[in-house]
């Protein structure tokens, strides 16, 4: 692994629990293998571009990485109606990161929404530039999702395969789309991926208890969450 610089960021308002603030613990990394980033988020390390980054915030530990076992994973009704819904509407391609100006187009459309309808920061525009620095530029290869129904894009997400399983790093999708449940299909097509490859975890991120964007993930059952001594912890059965 080739790091660039570590640092610790100043307390600031917490993007999760509006009462709280909020700081983590960042590093630069120029390269790093797979191997080394699945150690890394066995630690509660995550990544977003060539920043991995964990929560090192005064008295609280909201922050939890979550995974999904894939073994003994089983939808729930909900989910089932989803993967009805969408299962031979939504084609999916993955490929390499790249930029586009349909991807450029759905990213602010997505956060325009989201600032609008749950309180997200007021969106400024993404330029290609910017995109790439986040989504295309990584340590190592990352996967790119794209879905589409009858050749129009409706959907993004960017995935890490890891020796131990797949992580999520990020997903938007089209507004309009909503009542497709569009997020959840993302992460049941994860996991059927998953189990396809033969690995056994899907990595979700952190999940926050008491936050209403983060919750949702442990509605992947059953599911663990990594104790802060290191464990992996089984949490909903």
């Amino acid at each position: 692994m080739e790091s660039r610089f570590r640092f610790v960021s100043p307390p600031a308002p917490c993007a999760y629990l509006h009462d709280r603030s909020a700081r983590y613990e960042n590093e630069l990394v120029a390269e790093m293998t797979p191997a080394e980033y699945f150690e890394r988020m066995n630690q509660g390390w995550r990544r977003f571009g060539h920043f991995v980054f964990r929560p090192r915030c005064t008295g609280c530990r909201a922050c939890q990485s979550l995974r999904v076992d894939i073994a003994r994973f089983r939808p729930s009704r909900s989910q089932r109606r989803n993967r009805k819904v969408n299962e031979r509407a939504i084609h999916l391609r993955i490929g390499r990161p790249e930029v586009s100006s349909e991807k450029l187009d759905l990213y602010d459309r997505y956060h325009s929404r989201q600032a609008e309808q749950k309180g997200w920061p007021t969106h400024l525009p993404k330029d290609a530039a910017e995109y790439y620095s986040s989504f295309v530029e990584h340590p190592f290869p990352t996967e790119e999702w794209c879905y589409s129904i009858r050749d129009r894009l409706v959907g993004v997400g960017y995935v890490d395969r890891l020796p131990g399983g797949l992580s999520a790093i990020y997903f938007f999708y089209d507004p309009a789309e909503r009542g497709r449940g569009l997020g959840v299909w993302n992460v049941l097509s994860i996991i059927e991926r998953a189990r396809a490859l033969g690995l056994p975890h899907v990595y979700l991120g952190y999940y926050v208890e008491g936050s209403e964007s983060m919750v949702y993930k442990a509605d992947y059952v059953p599911n663990q969450l990594l104790s802060p001594d290191g464990e992996w912890r089984d949490f909903r059965t």
